[in-house]
């Protein structure tokens, strides 16, 4: 009687998180085999979320909690782009805006549960180089999770000027670029040195020359480096036109 499903559960219970996705070895760290778990979920214990993952009946999913949860399967993953200039106060409007913008190593699928209560999309685009540290430009929120990265102002930019063209509009690019008053140029200057996609770097060349930006000798020089042909031409899913030439 002891050893029951439901017994393990009611001890387990106390230190189980509210509103975070329970796996598999999560309960079983918390002495509930995976068998058992599926038996807690069938007479109503444990709601069922997805493959191995489960949730406190009646919780509703804590969005960092599930980030994490999200992490821990898929390594550099991180929020980035508009989302986390966003979360990091550089925006355009206060309202909810698009889906939450995700970015990470290697190819997913983001699981179901986690698109139910958190619209978002998912993207591997590798911007730098394979020598970049693979934490430069991604930080913990302030007083945020320290396992939930979310991109630096400054990372966050190049990654928002990567969707141009895409699903990012040229415009309110050009807005948030102007509304990020004081990136850490030395930062900025470790992201350039690593950056190598042409397309990126001449864009924010292009705007921070337009909008006088304290850094735009600094994207000058690093478009530059990469050179490429004299002209990058793009009519784009967004209605824009991006000519972008090679500084001289």
């Amino acid at each position: 009687m002891g050893t029951s499903p439901s017994f393990l559960f009611r001890k387990a219970l106390p230190g189980l998180p509210r509103g975070t996705p329970l796996t598999t070895a999560t309960l079983s760290m918390h002495g509930i085999q995976a068998k058992q778990a599926a038996r807690l979920a069938a007479t109503g214990w444990l709601q069922r979320l997805g493959h191995g993952v489960y949730v406190l009946p009646g919780d509703q999913l804590d969005r960092d909690a599930s980030l994490a949860a999200l992490a821990q399967i898929s390594p550099g993953l991180h929020v980035g782009a508009k989302t986390a200039l966003a979360w990091r106060g550089v925006r355009q409007n206060l309202g909810t805006g698009p889906a939450m913008a995700l970015w990470g190593e290697k190819p997913m699928t983001l699981p179901g549960w986690f698109l139910e209560s958190f619209p978002a999309r998912y993207q591997v685009t590798h911007l730098f180089d394979a020598s970049m540290p693979t934490d430069l430009g991604l930080a913990q929120l302030p007083a945020g999770r320290s396992d939930v990265l979310v991109s630096t102002p400054e990372r966050a930019m190049l990654e928002l000027l990567s969707d141009v063209g895409k699903q990012q509009g040229l415009e309110e690019a050009r807005n948030l670029l102007e509304a990020i008053r004081t990136p850490r140029l030395q930062v900025l200057e470790q992201l350039f040195s690593h950056l190598t996609r042409i397309k990126v770097v001449r864009l924010a060349a292009d705007l921070a020359e337009d909008l006088d930006l304290p850094w735009r000798e600094l994207a000058q020089r690093h478009s530059k480096r990469l050179g490429g042909g004299s002209r990058w031409v793009l009519s784009s899913k967004t209605g824009d036109r991006l000519d972008l030439r090679r500084p001289k």
